[in-house]
């Protein structure tokens, strides 16, 4: 059996591999049609102009979806795993739960709103996205720690807390000097008085979204030895 077909492994390795061409495609596209520079724009600006905004838009939403299906998955596999014990408390679980879905949420907003059309609503999009994926991620690292070693390996648990390390140090310069940047043209120069600001940011914003990839990477091994099951009833 091929390795993608056991258990739910599947639903992470697509949600790493396509929102990891979600990022580049759209930047190539950018790039050759001389949208952006190719010193490190900010991501939304990589899907700002169309073409690469209607490619940008649908690849974005299809890996809301399927950051839907595997937070959900990773949900339901620490509740089972923990259903007979106290290692992880429901309540932690579900918070999680719900801040990953908040991730998605805000995924969906960006996706939608370009940041040249509707900035507020888009700022505000990312703004929930990212928020919400850090604190996702850490609460994931938390959880993994406390089913340790029932949940993942000690080298699985702390490659999740040294991408949760770095997606928290890296969030922060991404939004304090976002603020300083006067974000007028897609193009920017060297000698703009906030360019500094701007290349700040937008590192650390490639950051923390792979850092967000490489956290979900760990999950294929875990999702090899577990299957979700509907059931149908029904009632007279």
């Amino acid at each position: 059996m091929f390795w993608f077909r056991q258990g739910l492994c599947f639903l992470p390795a697509f949600l790493v591999v396509w929102s990891s061409c979600t990022f580049i495609v759209s930047y190539i596209i950018a790039l050759f049609r001389g949208d952006v520079d190719i010193i490190f724009p900010y991501i939304s600006d990589t899907g700002a102009n169309p073409p690469e905004s209607c490619i940008f838009g649908l690849m974005t939403f299809i890996s809301s979806c399927a950051g839907i299906a595997t937070i959900y998955a990773r949900y339901k596999f620490v509740e089972k795993l923990t259903e007979q014990s106290s290692l992880v408390k429901p309540c932690l679980n579900k918070a999680t739960l719900w801040f990953g879905f908040a991730a998605c949420f805000g995924m969906c907003i960006v996706a939608t709103f370009q940041e040249t059309a509707v900035t507020i609503v888009h700022d505000l999009g990312a703004l929930v996205f990212f928020v919400s994926g850090v604190v996702y991620i850490i609460l994931q690292t938390v959880i993994s720690y406390q089913a340790f070693p029932y949940d993942s390996s000690i080298f699985v648990c702390r490659f999740r807390l040294f991408f949760a390390v770095v997606a928290t140090a890296a969030f922060f310069p991404t939004a304090i000097c976002a603020y300083f940047v006067q974000q007028t043209t897609l193009h920017r120069h060297t000698y703009d008085k906030d360019y500094p600001y701007h290349i700040a940011s937008a590192v650390c914003e490639w950051i923390v979204a792979f850092s967000f990839i490489c956290f979900f990477l760990t999950y294929i091994h875990d999702f090899k030895i577990f299957k979700l099951q509907v059931r149908t009833e029904y009632e007279d």
